[in-house]
């Protein structure tokens, strides 16, 4: 029994509950109760923005984005990095006050693990770089130096090409402050593509070209290893041109080098001094800072004696020995990645193609080169270039001559190649750094140019052999009418400068010209690439009496025989290359070039034609040069002389231009009496004359005749007196004829003898303006002043030359009464036509009484009565003409009884009133004059 309750008793211990529909479940024994109750904890001060400045839209401030850069987490310092672009570009003048925090946070994390984080960085630099210019970044950018070394020299394989990117940066914004630190970066240049050798194992003490440096291999890049030599290569040659840009040393090219003619301007000489020199007060320098016409900021004077250790690669760049040991160890690596280019394009190739190359072969070939170039530039000074151009001579001609000319020239390489699947698959990753495109040309013109810089100054057998590839490709190049950029042809122009001046040869020489002339004579060539070659041929030109082979070159006779054609054909659409050849023109002038001087008299019409020369399309400073070669020219005809007074006479160019052009005609004429040198005379003194009195007329025959068939536009003040009118000349043409008049007046008085002279201006009035209606003013005050300058007591006008001056003045008298009523601005004009009129008046015989002769008052109408009582007082004002009018008082008495007679209006009493004043005072001081003279007379 008490087995069946304790059976009974256990199975009521596990029995089921059952529920029942519609009724709570029953909680369990073990329940717990989670009910609660809150409040809400309201803190102001944190939903407050930052105080400090400025924030993003996350409500975070410059500090707090900075300061979580130091997080451990990739994505916050990601999105600091985002903030902080954001930030600033919102508010940049948060750039002034942080600029130290920014560079030194930011640059911190070039080094980062996580590449988003490198990424964002460097686009934060670039825009802080954007911003901040360098002069502001200078005291910060060691520090960044600093970590873009460790960046570079960073085993990850992922940051170092992320640096390279940082390095982009730098060298687009901050190239200067990058090239003021030389040594750290370009061993760090180094281990990207190479890594150091064990001395011991490779390196034996009798080989003199051991080597500390092999290239390396990372099969863990993204990119292949040539592609990645490439990247690196490039940046390097950008660093290596930067430190070349911001050196102020001596250029070096065809312009500059072996025999040119060294342009001082903007060059800096260093002077190096020891201290033992100044305590012992051998040498006493003076320094300045920032002196000179162009103030640099570098020093070039080194107060410190150079220390006789100098490490593989050196502190700096600044001496000989220091770039030569970069070299040492940069130059071995270069020809070993040539070798690799040429190697790995060649290895499915047949020999007859081995001169075809690949893109990406061509593109490392091509900054092997270019390197190369910016290593000989290195050079502080013109003798350090000789002495290191004769180092890499010594040390590395054979090899340059192995690798560099044993497929030249070199092409691309057409057949494409299938790409394998692993290539597809590499292909389809983003590319880690941008890649370059380069055309053979390019390739090729360097390595001439590469290849020629070690060539010896005198010429020699051995090198003969090997420039000849390089003279025929220059040769073919240039003759072949390729298409070459301003930098291609300039890089081709040096080369070929350097094999003329070191070859030596004439019929060397004259090939290579005569492929640049080819060159030269093509059409549609840009203003740039011919100034290029214009230069190219002015300084070789110059160094004519220097080099026999050089002279008397048939191509360079040539070129000079077609400058003035080509001058007179460019005309003014490009001033600047008009002037150039404006100086070349005058340089060979004055060495008596006769090619040029033949080619320049043929053209010489052209060039100065009045209308369409060039002369007058040119600025006025080329215009002045223009006017000076007119010394040079052998003859001057009489075409020439009709457009040259054409120019002065129709003011295209300036009244002091005008005059000098005058004068310089005058020197080349028989009256000047002088010359220079062999120089013969340029013009006879008949055409002489007729220069000077076109010039003095003002106008050209065609305008003179043109002027009589015109109606318009003529002032006809007394026509019942003179059958002479006016042509009313502009104040700004009259001011400039009136000069060229004094100059005119100037070069007759020193022809020589002034009767002759006279005679020779009273012809030319008679026969060229003596039958003419219409005169301008300007040419009748020049005719008044030139007789008045140039009459000898002994000369006397003839009566048709006295009638035709008495015309002109006595219409000039007339024009000076309307312009009185004239604005201040032609105050110049009167002034100048009644000095002419009044010194005429006063100093030519019979010129008062023709002039009071022609005052017919019968023939006068009513209405000009007032004009001729006019012109009568204002000759009765003037006391210097009293006693010439003292001695037509008869005339003169009548004159004025007529006026009174036939003036009878109201209207006309006041200038009558005035006339008769002026007669009678006139009459009285001349009375008066006449009785004192009697009595000086009486007491004597």
């Amino acid at each position: 029994m008490k087995a069946k309750s304790k059976k009974k008793k256990r199975q009521d211990d596990f029995q089921k509950v059952k529920l029942k529909i519609g009724k709570k479940k029953p909680k369990a024994d073990n329940a717990t109760n989670t009910s609660f109750r809150s409040k809400g904890i309201n803190l102001p001060a944190q939903l407050k923005k930052d105080a400090s400045g400025p924030t993003t839209h996350r409500n975070l401030g410059i500090n707090d984005l900075l300061s979580q850069l130091h997080h451990y987490n990739a994505n916050i310092k990601h999105g600091a990095l985002l903030g902080l672009r954001e930030l600033l570009s919102l508010n940049p003048q948060l750039l002034d006050s942080h600029l130290s925090r920014l560079l030194s946070e930011v640059a911190a994390v070039f080094t980062d693990k996580d590449g988003n984080v490198r990424m964002a960085a460097t686009r934060v630099l670039r825009f802080i770089a954007q911003s901040v210019p360098a002069e502001r970044v200078a005291p910060f950018f060691p520090l960044l130096s600093a970590h873009l070394s460790c960046a570079m020299s960073h085993i990850e394989v992922g940051i170092q090409e992320d640096a390279v990117k940082v390095l982009d940066v730098l060298l687009e914004h901050y190239a200067s402050l990058l090239a003021s630190r030389p040594a750290v970066l370009l061993t760090n240049f180094l281990e990207l593509i190479s890594h150091r050798q064990n001395s011991g194992a490779v390196r034996k003490a009798q080989d003199t070209k051991a080597r500390s440096w092999a290239l390396s291999v990372n099969p863990g890049r993204a990119v292949t290893s040539q592609q990645w030599r490439l990247n690196v290569l490039l940046r390097l040659g950008q660093f290596l041109q930067a430190i070349v840009d911001e050196r102020p040393v001596e250029k070096m090219d065809m312009s500059h080098g072996d025999g040119a003619l060294n342009s001082k301007e903007g060059q800096v000489t260093a002077l190096t001094l020891t201290w033992e020199e100044l305590v012992y007060s051998k040498v006493s320098v003076n320094l300045f800072e920032h002196s000179g016409a162009k103030p640099t900021q570098y020093s070039a004077f080194k107060l410190r004696p150079q220390s006789e250790s100098i490490g593989e690669i050196g502190e700096s760049l600044d001496s000989k020995e220091a770039v030569q040991n970069f070299s040492a160890t940069l130059v071995p690596l270069l020809l070993e990645v040539w070798v690799e280019a040429s190697v790995n394009n060649n290895s499915g190739n047949s020999s007859e193609a081995a001169h075809l190359l690949t893109p990406d072969a061509m593109s490392v070939m091509f900054q092997v080169l270019t390197i190369l170039q910016l290593l000989r530039k290195l050079a502080p000074h013109q003798e350090h270039q000789e002495a290191l151009d004769a180092w890499f001579r010594k040390e590395y001609l054979g090899d340059f001559k192995q690798h560099f000319l044993k497929n030249f020239p070199y092409g691309n390489l057409d057949t494409p190649k299938q790409k394998k699947k692993s290539e597809l698959k590499r292909n389809k990753q983003p590319a880690v750094l941008p890649t370059m495109t380069v055309e053979p040309l390019a390739l090729n013109i360097t390595l001439c140019q590469v290849m020629v810089s070690l060539s010896q100054k005198e010429p020699t057998d051995c090198d003969s052999g090997w420039l000849t590839p390089l003279r025929i490709f220059a040769q073919d190049t240039l003759s072949s009418g390729s298409k070459l950029s301003s930098k291609q042809l300039n890089m081709l122009l040096d080369t070929v400068w350097k094999m003329v001046l070191t070859q030596k040869s004439r019929t060397v020489t004259e090939d290579l010209l005569a492929a640049i002339y080819s060159f030269y004579q093509q059409k549609h060539l840009t203003a740039q690439t011919r100034s290029l070659l214009l230069s190219f041929y002015n300084k070789l030109y110059q160094q004519e009496q220097l080099h026999t082979h050089i002279a008397k070159s048939k191509v360079l006779s040539q070129w000079l025989a077609s400058l003035p054609v080509q001058l007179s054909q460019l005309g003014h659409r490009n001033p600047k290359l008009s002037a150039q050849m404006i100086r070349f023109i005058q340089a060979a002038a004055s060495r008596g070039n006769k090619d040029l001087l033949k080619s320049l008299q043929k053209y010489a019409s052209e060039l100065y034609d009045p209308n369409e020369g060039v002369l007058v399309f040119l600025p006025s400073e080329l215009q002045q040069e223009m006017v000076q070669l007119l010394y040079f020219l052998p003859k001057m005809p009489q075409s020439l002389l009709a457009n040259l007074s054409g120019c002065c006479n129709d003011g295209r160019i300036s009244a002091a231009l005008s005059t000098a052009l005058i004068r310089i005609v005058h020197l080349r004429s028989p009256a000047s009496g002088w010359s220079v040198g062999s120089q013969e005379v340029a013009l006879q003194d008949m055409d002489y004359l007729s220069f000077l009195f076109s010039s003095l007329a003002g106008f050209s025959c065609e305008k003179l005749s043109s002027l009589q068939r015109r109606s318009d536009g003529y002032a006809l003040p007394l026509r019942a007196l003179s059958p002479l009118s006016l042509h009313p000349t502009p104040t700004e043409h009259f001011k400039h004829h009136w000069t060229v008049v004094e100059e005119v007046c100037l070069c007759l008085e020193n022809v020589g003898s002034k009767s002759q002279c006279f005679e020779f201006v009273q012809s030319f009035m008679l026969r060229y303006l003596a039958k003419l209606r219409v005169v301008p003013d300007s040419t009748a005050a020049a005719l008044l002043k030139a007789v008045t300058r140039l009459r000898d007591r002994a000369v006397v006008p003839t009566e048709p030359v006295l009638r035709l001056l008495s015309q002109c003045c006595l219409c000039l008298l007339a024009l000076l009464t309307s312009l009185q009523a004239e604005t201040p601005e032609t105050n110049q004009k009167r002034e100048a036509i009644w000095g002419a009129c009044v010194s005429a008046l006063g100093s030519v015989p019979r010129l008062v009484r023709s002039v009071l002769q022609m005052f017919r008052v019968a023939d006068v109408d009513e209405d000009e009565l007032p004009l001729l009582g006019q012109v009568l007082s204002m000759l009765l004002q003037h006391a210097p003409l009293h006693n010439q009018l003292l001695g037509n008082t008869a005339l003169l008495q009548e004159i004025i009884q007529q006026l009174t007679r036939y003036s009878r209006s109201g209207s006309r009493e006041q200038w009558m009133t005035d006339l008769l004043y002026c007669f009678s005072v006139t009459m009285a001081h001349s009375s008066s004059a006449h009785r004192d003279t009697v009595a000086m007379r009486d007491m004597y």
